[in-house]
């Protein structure tokens, strides 16, 4: 046996990977507090007398919306959330929970999710459903977070 013993790890992805500030862009992700953020706004200035040009970043938090904020110098590194997307067909909407059975195309079915919390989306699921469409979810998935954020009527 060796002296050195490794842990055996999952072949999961890491939730987020390393970019430099300065190669972010408008429409791309990033982690600001935490928490998983789509650039709106991106600003940089000039090297001043200590050196860095910093870059200024205005972006939305993708699950709740709210609007957050980083200066960072450009030459360091910022992280992006891995962020994923996927469609799945509403089976059925629990009413008194707001829970969502859905199915993805290999018919696996889920049970995990709940109505988003955008009202919007939420009256689509619910008036689509009452009157018996078919609806297809677009389910967003980041940093451990899953949330149902659009909706549309599936392709007959």
């Amino acid at each position: 046996m060796s002296d050195e013993e490794f842990a055996t790890g999952d072949a999961g992805s890491s939730t987020t990977y390393p970019i430099q500030a300065g190669a972010l862009k408008k429409g791309m992700h990033c982690v600001i507090k935490d928490r998983p953020c789509k650039i709106i706004e991106y600003t940089t200035s000039k090297t001043g007398k200590h050196g860095h040009a910093k870059a200024h970043i205005v972006a939305l938090d993708i699950f709740t919306g709210k609007k957050l904020e980083e200066i960072c110098p450009t030459s360091h590194n910022m992280f992006a959330p891995n962020v994923s997307r996927a469609e799945y067909t509403l089976i059925d909407v629990d009413e008194r929970d707001g829970n969502l059975s859905l199915q993805d195309e290999n018919g696996d079915m889920r049970e995990d999710l709940s109505l988003p919390k955008d009202e919007e989306v939420c009256k689509l699921i619910k008036k689509g459903f009452e009157e018996g469409k078919e609806l297809v979810l677009g389910v967003i998935c980041a940093m451990g977070e899953e949330a149902v954020m659009t909706v549309k009527e599936a392709a007959k």
